[in-house]
Parts: structure tokens; sequence; C-alpha cells
């Protein structure tokens, strides 16, 4: 069982690949998941929010204009401790992911697995304890 352990390496095809996808073809995925795990729409839309600065009629405005994943981020304001989001998501160790826009859209993926986890939403935020 422990070669399934063995992280992916991202390749620039891969890259590219996210780069092209369109945020509004992965958005439903997200709710699909999180409503099927007890959690909500709105909770989805709280973690975008801290991750991309984005409210909820931007987030719709760029779904509504079906927009890649390259512009969706190239628009967003990275919370400042988005590189507090560490660990594994889709085989790839997010804090080892080169380039910028693809480790991006690993952040929002980690974020919406915790939420639908059931990870407590202080920790999701990545607040810190001062």
């Amino acid at each position: 069982m422990s070669t399934f352990n063995k992280e992916m390496k991202v390749t620039p095809e891969h890259n590219e690949r996210i780069a092209k996808m369109k945020f509004a073809s992965v958005y439903p995925h997200y709710i699909t998941r999180l409503e099927k795990n007890g959690r909500t729409k709105d909770e989805l839309y709280q973690v975008i929010e801290w991750l991309t600065g984005f409210d909820k009629n931007k987030l719709q405005k760029l779904i509504d204009e079906k927009v890649s994943f390259e512009e969706f981020f190239q628009q967003a304001k990275l919370h400042p401790n988005a590189h507090l989001i560490k660990g594994v998501i889709c085989g790839y160790r997010i804090e080892e992911i080169e380039n910028e826009l693809t480790q991006q859209v690993r952040y929002l993926d980690k974020l919406v697995d915790e939420l639908a986890k059931g990870r407590k939403m202080e920790k999701i935020l990545r607040k810190e304890n001062k």
C-alpha cells in the first residue's frame, strides 16, 4: 500500500491544463462535495473570500464570465496567511509546488478538502494565535 503514498510531480503540461481550466466548471463540484458532507455554500463563500478577497457578487460575476483559473487568481488578492496552507492534496505537496498559479489552485482545493472533512473554520482560515 505504501506505493500509493508517493507524491506526484507537477509538469508544465499539468500547470497549463490547470491555468486554462474554467473555475465555473469546478465550482459546482466543490458545492456538491461540501453539501454531501454537511457543510454549506455560505461556508464555501467564506473560505473563498478569505483566500481571494472575492465577495459573493464578485465570485458570481467570475462564474458567469466563465473565467479560467489563471484569470480567477490574477484578479484575486491572496490572503497574507495563504502560505500557511500546507500538506498534500490530489497527490501534490502544496508547499513544494513551484508554479505559483498551480499552488494557488491547490490552496483552494486544500481549503475545500478541510471544510469537507469537518475541520473547524478558524483552523481552515489559518487564524494565528497571538
